[in-house]
């Protein structure tokens, strides 16, 4: 009955995408439009042919639910590198500006690839991070198959199909223009829908677990499951101009809507590229540690100081504009008290490798796992420094800011993902081990070089930009115009690229290696199926 009633809700989505795409106002709603009526009307193929197959859920719910956490790594893998080239890509578009191409009314300038590229490495490559060691973790640490049947597979296609709607639409000018946030209404809708299962599956699974206690990294990843669905849900408040058009009008205006943007953007940090990567520190170092964590107390600690302070953080970003001097002042605040839990969990992290130090010399996994550790305590002090008010008028508007960001997502959020991935293939592939660990150092060597040399000439530059923005004559009148400025960081704008050329090295070496793992390793794990349901501890 179940696939039936698929089958006619697939087939009503087509027919409507139909409509949608010949009564388009504009290239984007049409394109987007026949997009889902394609995948509608696969899927609509797909389910029709499934209908009258006899139904073995049953006898899968001692196994595991991998196959999705398998596709989640691939998916991972594939966005992460084609971010990381775009993102390379636009560096040198700053530094070469004969690199923006301009062609199909805007395609390939800056401003339509610098969205793709956020989107890309935050949502597409990290979104698929999280949601497939979230959907790992949170069975072993429950031993309990994922709840919802197969609803983690509509999370999984559901995710990649508002990927691929946000990235075209960005391509095509439909955009909301807020950080982070660009895509329009029913991209907006469509997320919102497919989070709300993601919720469902993660929760039910908690809850129907076997192990009486839950541990903390699937309070981190729950946590940040369910704040981001607020944060998306109250900035990306809109009203359509048509139901027909990809075009709507902000709910919020003016300083409001600054003050929602902000508390959305800084959260989307806070809570997706914090909260939830921290989970995966908690479940990834200790297993390839083979330690436990260091302190349990602490991370609990760590824990509830983080969700609590860090909500509050986000109007330090409008320092100096027309949001009230309270509402600023008590960002600032909460992002100084921050650094404190934050560093509790850093040291948490570091520590749990006591006794086991000695790993770092032979274990390329753990090294990677462990420079995370280290870039997020180093932004996590750069941040709150950087909100105070007298240091972020030198900062703000600058590249100091675009250094201190991607310090922390190159060095924590990548190498925490490169780390886990390289965890993950050999267990979800049932191998003995990794293709080859030299490739590893090379991988982590090459990331590392790159983020050193991304970071530093961000952090040269965007000193010198605000220094050179604020330096006046004996007349009080400004010295330098902006293009002086522009031209002044020319050269560490090359040296930005070659950074950003060093780390897609590294993680296309990464991409062979996991490959090779998957595909041509010949020595494979012993016929006790990893994928069985462990018996809870007693």
């Amino acid at each position: 009955m179940g696939n039936y009633v698929k089958v006619v809700a697939f087939a009503l989505v087509t027919l409507l995408a139909m409509i949608a795409a010949n009564f388009a106002r504009d290239i984007a709603y049409q394109v987007h439009a026949l997009i889902v009526m394609i995948v509608a009307f696969a899927m609509f193929v797909i389910t029709l042919r499934q209908t009258d197959e006899p139904l073995n859920a049953a006898a899968d719910q001692n196994e595991y639910l991998d196959g999705v956490v398998r596709y989640g790594v691939i998916a991972t893998v594939f966005w992460g590198i084609a971010g990381f080239a775009i993102g390379t890509f636009i560096a040198f578009q700053l530094a070469f500006p004969s690199l923006n191409l301009n062609f199909l009314d805007g395609i390939g300038n800056f401003g339509r690839l610098r969205p793709l590229h956020t989107s890309a490495v935050i949502f597409a490559f990290g979104g698929n991070a999280l949601i497939s060691t979230s959907f790992y973790v949170v069975q072993r640490t429950s031993a309990a198959r994922l709840w919802g049947g197969n609803l983690a597979w509509w999370v999984f296609w559901g995710y990649q199909l508002v990927i691929v709607l946000a990235a075209t639409g960005y391509l095509l000018g439909s955009t909301q223009a807020k950080e982070y946030a660009e895509p329009e209404w029913y991209t907006d809708l469509l997320l919102t829908v497919v989070w709300l299962a993601y919720l469902a599956v993660f929760l039910g699974t908690i809850i129907k677990r076997k192990q009486p206690h839950i541990y903390v990294a699937n309070w981190f990843y729950l946590s940040f499951i369910v704040t981001v669905a607020m944060l998306h849900v109250f900035n990306n408040l809109s009203i359509p101009v048509s139901i027909f058009g990809s075009k709507s009008v902000q709910v919020f205006a003016g300083v409001q809507d600054a003050m929602t943007q902000w508390w959305y953007g800084h959260n989307a940090v806070g809570f997706f590229l914090t909260a939830g990567f921290l989970g995966m520190m908690y479940y990834f170092i200790p297993k390839q540690a083979e330690r436990p964590v260091y302190s349990y107390k602490l991370s609990i600690i760590h824990f509830w100081a983080l969700i609590f302070i860090y909500i509050w953080a986000g109007p330090h970003h409008l320092h100096y504009t027309a949001l009230p001097d309270w509402a600023s002042t008590l960002g600032m605040v909460f992002s100084i008290v921050l650094w404190m839990p934050s560093w509790g969990g850093m040291i948490n992290g570091l520590m749990t490798l006591s006794g086991a130090w000695d790993k770092l010399r032979t274990d390329p996994v753990m090294r990677m796992l462990v420079i995370s550790v280290g870039f997020y305590g180093m932004s996590t002090f750069e941040g709150p420094m950087m909100s105070i008010r007298a240091v972020n008028s030198l900062s703000h508007y600058t590249d100091w800011t675009i250094g201190h960001v991607h310090s922390g997502a190159l060095g924590w959020n990548g190498m925490i993902t490169f780390g886990a991935l390289y965890f993950l293939v050999p267990r979800l592939w049932n191998r003995k081990g990794l293709y080859s660990l030299t490739a590893v150092s090379w991988h982590f060597w090459l990331a590392t070089i790159g983020i050193v040399l991304y970071a530093a000439a961000m952090w040269v530059t965007g000193i010198m930009e605000g220094l050179m923005w604020r330096e006046v004559d004996a007349n009080g009148f400004l010295v330098n115009s902006f293009a002086d400025t522009v031209a002044a960081k020319f050269p560490m704008y090359v040296v930005r690229g070659l950074g950003g050329i060093l780390y897609v090295a590294g993680a296309l070496i990464m991409a062979w290696n996991l490959w090779m793992t998957a595909t041509r390793s010949p020595e494979k794990q012993a016929a006790s199926a990893p994928s069985a349901i462990a018996q809870p501890a007693e």
